[in-house]
């Protein structure tokens, strides 16, 4: 297993609000909460930049952490995030914020320490490019290369 440095950069992570964990043996992803002291409630079509109250530093350049919504928070009540994944690259070392974003017709209201997103750590392979003056034709018709739209 991977370590990774974390540090509290919210007096109320561990004491009012719990600190991230994964749910299960067997989450792909840990669970980050609403790091806020008062009820948030998010209007139709409005955008907010929630505070996770934990800032990381992955150390590794082959890892980042990505952050992704929450099926149950997007399929019921139509919160997801802002620009639809987070990235949080190695050398990121401030407090992780999430953009949340209400798609649906009815306002939701954020609890202080609501689970709001989950981060997974992935892998991460930098390229070098070549520069050539074409690409060889392999035959593919484009995008959506199938043909069928």
């Amino acid at each position: 297993m991977n370590t990774i440095e974390a540090t509290l950069v919210n007096p109320l992570m561990g004491k009012e609000i719990p600190l991230p964990t994964y749910s299960t043996e067997g989450s792909a992803g840990i669970d980050l909460r609403a790091c806020i002291t008062d009820p948030l409630t998010l209007q139709p079509g409005e955008t907010k930049l929630i505070g996770s109250g934990i800032a990381i530093n992955i150390h590794n350049p082959n890892l980042a952490a990505m952050l992704l919504p929450r099926s149950g928070l997007g399929v019921n009540h139509g919160i997801v995030l802002a620009n639809l994944v987070g990235l949080i690259d190695s050398d990121y070392r401030k407090e992780v914020k999430i953009a949340v974003w209400n798609r649906s017709n009815t306002p939701f209201t954020i609890e202080p320490g609501s689970r709001i997103c989950q981060m997974v750590f992935i892998p991460i392979v930098q390229v070098n490019f070549k520069w050539v003056d074409s690409l060889k034709d392999n035959q593919r018709d484009g995008f959506g290369s199938t043909g069928l739209s």
